[in-house]
């Protein structure tokens, strides 16, 4: 037994999945509603938990524009060949993609120091996670709220 399909059922239909389409719920966009943060971090840590000590995330606690979010990273380390940083990787909890910036260092840096801007999202936890030579890793984050996004909402 076939079902007729007339004008009223196909418009049904059609304004249903446009509005599925719409909100968010077909499974392409549902999936890129988690930005897997957490398996960004797990790569770089090797599976590690960092600790929570030597490493200073500097933002903002209000952030008037998101596209614009001054941030500075400090990294207590030596910075000798026995004993320096290698990477700083920074994560955004709700960005569209978690990985915003790796930093890259080496005994010849000197210090383990970065200032930049990023862009963020809408408000979230930014989180820094520093890499060290002996493979230990330390982490700091912080809760920035965004009065206007910058990474396409608001």
């Amino acid at each position: 037994m076939t079902a007729k399909l007339d004008r009223r059922k196909a418009l049904t239909i059609g304004a249903g999945a446009l509005t599925a389409t719409a909100l968010g719920w077909s499974e392409p966009a549902f999936a890129a509603k988690t930005n897997g943060f957490e398996k960004v971090i797990a790569q770089f840590t090797g599976g590690r938990t960092p600790a929570q000590s030597r490493v200073h995330l500097d933002l903002p606690k209000i952030a008037d524009d998101g596209g614009s979010v001054p941030m500075t990273i400090t990294v207590d380390s030596p910075m000798t060949e026995q004993s320096h940083v290698v990477d700083v990787l920074v994560v955004a909890e709700k960005n569209p993609r978690a990985h915003v910036v790796t930093f890259h260092f080496s005994p010849a840096s000197g210090v383990a120091e970065v200032s930049t801007r990023i862009r963020l999202a809408q408000t979230e936890r930014v989180i820094a996670i520093a890499k060290m030579n002996d493979g230990s890793v330390y982490m700091d984050r912080k809760e920035v709220t965004v009065t206007v996004g910058g990474c396409g909402t608001s």
